[in-house]
């Protein structure tokens, strides 16, 4: 692998920061596009509907990187696959801001989201070889915390722009501090080397991805990152009728989200991530009833338990198959996160359509204005406790399935 070297001849702190930044520039990305979409949807005279196909471009950019970022990893190495991210990066920034089209809104959007998914692909490996066992898993979750994180600062940042009265282009010049910053510290860094040898072959990669326990995590992936972005997606719309306000709840979540995965690794070293994952699908399940039964300051009460249950999910998904399935390697991590991206992307418009239904069948029974909106909504998220309540049976079974196994080297080390 180009520029790789043995893990002790590796500045792993400077690339962690890099990596940091870099995923920081993805969910500042998401938070500042979004904040500046009424006034570049007017600017322009762009219906909801092209608003609409210009944000599934950044969801459509980002699995189709991450799968081709994990299949060449280990041959061209993370440094190349970063300074493509960069590229994509800032010709993306750089095309938002001047390309003034709804064509050219779609291209820069797509290679936003081939730059954030280029990130994913070399960071969760690199953190992988870069850093030992429990130590391992507190990087990974430290590292994931800048995903809400950085949405905090960028819906704080947009915020503060708009009522200032700054323009859009100036909001998406933000997104550039960070990427010059990541590019800075990845530069001239030599990453490490793959600690288990068959990760760094495709064919080492797809035994250990036919395994019975890594399909199954894949299957806990899709539903672990529907239940964590398909109520957030929806959540706000669901309870603006409510009586609590929308905004404030997605501040509580994300930035509950941001500090729950700072202390990760502690959680991680006291119960595994199975015991972790398992909890996790517990307080999301709980959250996402109480989303749907309660009203005014009980929403809030709901936004706690649901942070705390979907802050571990992704993190910790990734670091099981590092840990548990290390031959799966980049490649298996990259499939793993691109599964859980296809899965939101196929969910949402299923949920759009229960909201629909929930609609037309509280309008049949007589219900108008904020109270149809109100029922009908939280109908919906009570049928989205389905998500996480399968997940409780099934990281059951995977505790108890990890707990008694005997070291496989289909699978394990």
């Amino acid at each position: 692998m180009e520029n790789s070297a043995p893990v002790s001849a590796v500045n792993a702190n400077r690339l962690f920061y890099g990596s940091c930044f870099a995923l920081i520039t993805t969910a500042l990305s998401f938070s500042i596009r979004a904040g500046i979409l009424p006034e570049l949807g007017e600017e322009l005279s762009l219906t909801a509907e092209q608003l609409g196909y210009i944000n599934s471009m950044w969801f459509l950019g980002f699995p189709i990187s991450m799968v081709i970022g994990g299949l060449i990893y280990h041959k061209v190495g993370g440094k190349i696959i970063m300074q493509f991210a960069f590229f994509a990066h800032a010709v993306g920034i750089i095309m938002t801001i001047y390309s003034g089209s709804y064509v050219g809104l779609l291209i820069s959007t797509l290679l936003i989201g081939i730059g954030n998914g280029c990130t994913e692909a070399a960071c969760n490996p690199m953190i992988a070889d870069a850093y030992e066992g429990s130590r391992m898993s507190k990087m990974m979750n430290r590292f994931h915390m800048w995903f809400p994180g950085g949405i905090v600062i960028g819906s704080l940042v947009s915020n503060f722009m708009t009522k200032a009265g700054m323009s859009w282009e100036s909001q998406i010049w933000v997104i550039m501090v960070p990427t010059l910053i990541y590019a800075y510290l990845f530069f001239a860094q030599p990453w490490p080397k793959a600690k288990v040898q068959e990760a760094a072959t495709l064919g080492g990669n797809l035994k250990a991805m036919i395994s019975p326990l890594f399909l199954f995590m894949v299957a806990c992936m899709a539903l672990t990152a529907i239940s964590e972005f398909g109520p957030q997606q929806w959540v706000s719309l669901i309870l603006s009728k409510s009586g609590a306000n929308p905004m404030v709840i997605l501040a509580l979540v994300t930035g509950l989200m941001a500090v729950a995965r700072y202390f990760g690794g502690e959680m991680v070293h006291k119960f595994d991530q199975t015991g972790v994952l398992l909890g996790s699908a517990v307080l999301a399940t709980i959250g996402v009833y109480l989303f749907s039964t309660q009203t005014g300051t009980m929403a809030y009460v709901a936004a706690i338990f649901f942070a705390l249950g979907i802050a571990y999910f992704w993190p910790n998904m990734i670091g099981f198959i590092a840990d548990k399935i290390p031959k799966s390697g980049a490649l298996g991590m990259s499939i793993l996160g691109a599964v859980g991206m296809f899965s939101s992307s196929i969910f949402q418009p299923i949920i759009g359509g229960w909201i629909d239904s929930d609609k037309a069948e509280a309008a049949a029974q007589g219900l108008t204005g904020d109270e149809l909106e109100l029922v009908a909504g939280q109908a919906t998220l009570g049928t989205m406790v389905l998500f996480p309540g399968i997940l409780i049976v099934l990281f059951t079974i995977l505790y108890f399935w990890v707990k008694n196994r005997k070291a496989d080297p289909a699978v394990a080390a």
